[in-house]
């Protein structure tokens, strides 16, 4: 049986921690920043992690785990 493929989109987007944790970026954080204000842009700026509900989905994008 050949290899799981790994999908290309979220290997650039997701990181997995020590723990098992899955981390993101958050959006709105590209572009139109003039108009967001410096509080909102600072709290966009540090990494988030995925939230139980789409924890699935994405560990099969991943292909972690079964």
């Amino acid at each position: 049986m050949p290899k799981m493929k790994v999908n290309s989109g979220a290997k650039k987007r997701f990181h997995v921690t020590a723990s098992g944790k899955i981390k993101r970026k958050h959006a709105y954080k590209n572009h139109i920043l003039t108009k967001k204000s410096k509080h909102r842009k600072k709290g966009l700026a540090h990494p988030a992690l995925v939230s139980e509900a789409d924890m699935p989905n994405v560990k099969r994008m991943l292909t972690i785990g079964k």
